[in-house]
This record gives structure tokens, C-alpha cells and sequence, in this order.
């Protein structure tokens, strides 16, 4: 694809295939999502590209890692459209977003090390209390953590006699998540995928090879933006 970009001449959707390893079906999709700019056609009906369109596809596969399929296709579709504007405010939206997701990790970080040990649940045969002791220990009132239970993030059993809630050590771990993270200014509807996270990793101890996953993955994204802001910059100097 490099070499048809310095010589200029036309290209047909099978070049523009092999150089970014697509079908060319692909590349009539793309054109036809917006992603590419309108091809010429011949008097047979054929496509006819240019380098310009190679420049658009490298871009858009580029952006793609970064910014997700769907936001990188809004993206192209704006700059094709003259819409530049629309395609920064776009790109500065999924900016802010890989922002938040790091504060948030960040948070879930602070989190658990500001967890005291004896809090963390991990012994299977450790002790169990009730709503009252709970709330007075984390310095909060018994609604509170009835409505952190409506919400899904507390799951206390009930005791079958007396109908009381029962937190085991798993239960009393989780509430000291959800407040620390509550005091972060996290929303209860933020913190609920992060707890299933320390329920399907079984707890604190495996959640820490998991958050530096989630490390490695916001790094590979914010490298991957860097990458794709280079090639949109490459055609919109080619589009000038």
C-alpha cells in the first residue's frame, strides 16, 4: 500500500485489500459505512481508488484499536463529510473516557490497599455480624446499606428464623469496597461491574493480577490513540 501512495495511480478494491490484509467485500462495506470517501466508478461500474482513499483506510484501522470500531467509523465518517470539528470533539470524548476508566482504577486501587486485612474476607471461616455492627463500623447508617443491597452490591443472606440479614466475611468485604469507592464519588451503578470483578477472581489476592491487565489493556489503548491520531493527521494532510 506505501508504494501506491508515492506513485499516485488508481487502485482497485483488491489493492487496497491486500495492503491491510481485508477482503475486498471489506473495503465496499467500509466505503459504504463512510469510512472511505466515495470511489469513482467506472463506465462498467467498477470502483476506481486513489491514495487518498488508502490514506483513509490506514486511519480508520489504526483509529479502530484505539477508539473502538464504532467511534473510529463516526470519526471517518465526519472528516468525509468536511465535518472536522465533530471528528475532534469525538476523538476528545474517548480521551476523556480512557481519563475516567484510569481514575477508576486508580480508585479501585486506592481502595484496597486503605482495606484494613481484618475487613478483606479472605478466610472462608471468619466471623459473621449483623446490619447495626456493619453500618457503626464503616461510620454509615443501616439504610444506607439496605440500599447498597437493592443495588446488588451487598448480598447478606437471611438468617431463616429471625429474618435478620447476616454478612459473612465476603459481605462485610464488599461493603468496606463499596465505601471506600462511594467515598471516591464513584456511583453505585459504577461500582457494580467492579465487584463482580473481586467475586469471579474469588476475591482480593487473585483481583490483583486482573487490575494489572486492566493496566496493560488502558496502556495498549492510549498507545493505540496515539497511533491512530498520526494516520488521521496523515489524511487529513493528504485531503488538504
Amino acid at each position: 500500500m506505501e508504494q501506491n501512495l508515492q506513485t499516485g495511480e488508481r487502485l482497485r478494491p483488491i489493492d487496497l485489500a491486500r495492503g491491510s490484509g481485508l477482503s475486498t467485500q471489506a473495503v465496499r462495506n467500509y466505503e459504504e459505512a463512510g469510512i472511505l470517501p466515495p470511489a469513482s466508478r467506472s463506465a462498467h461500474g467498477y470502483r476506481g481508488y486513489t491514495p487518498l482513499h488508502a490514506r483513509a483506510l490506514r486511519a480508520f484501522l489504526a483509529l479502530a484499536p484505539g477508539h473502538g470500531h464504532r467511534t473510529a467509523t463516526a470519526i471517518m465518517r465526519a472528516v468525509n463529510d468536511g465535518a472536522t470539528d465533530e471528528a475532534f470533539r469525538l476523538i476528545d470524548e474517548s480521551h476523556a473516557q480512557l481519563l475516567d476508566d484510569r481514575r477508576t482504577l486508580q480508585a479501585v486501587e486506592r481502595a484496597l490497599r486503605d482495606l484494613d486485612p481484618a475487613d478483606a474476607g479472605e478466610e472462608p471461616s471468619g466471623g459473621i455480624t449483623f446490619i447495626g455492627p456493619l453500618a457503626h463500623r464503616l461510620g454509615i447508617r443501616p439504610a444506607t446499606l439496605r440500599t447498597w443491597e437493592d443495588a446488588g452490591l451487598v448480598r447478606p443472606r437471611r438468617d431463616p428464623r429471625t429474618g435478620y440479614r447476616v454478612y459473612g466475611p465476603a459481605d462485610v468485604r464488599d461493603a468496606h469496597l463499596v465505601h471506600q469507592l462511594r467515598r471516591g464519588g464513584h456511583l453505585l451503578e459504577q461500582i457494580a461491574p467492579l465487584l463482580d470483578q473481586v467475586r469471579t477472581a474469588g476475591g482480593l489476592a487473585p483481583l490483583e493480577g486482573a487490575l494489572r491487565d486492566w493496566q496493560r489493556r488502558l496502556s495498549a489503548r492510549g498507545r493505540a490513540m496515539l497511533a491512530g491520531a498520526a494516520e488521521l493527521e496523515a489524511y487529513l494532510s493528504a485531503r488538504e
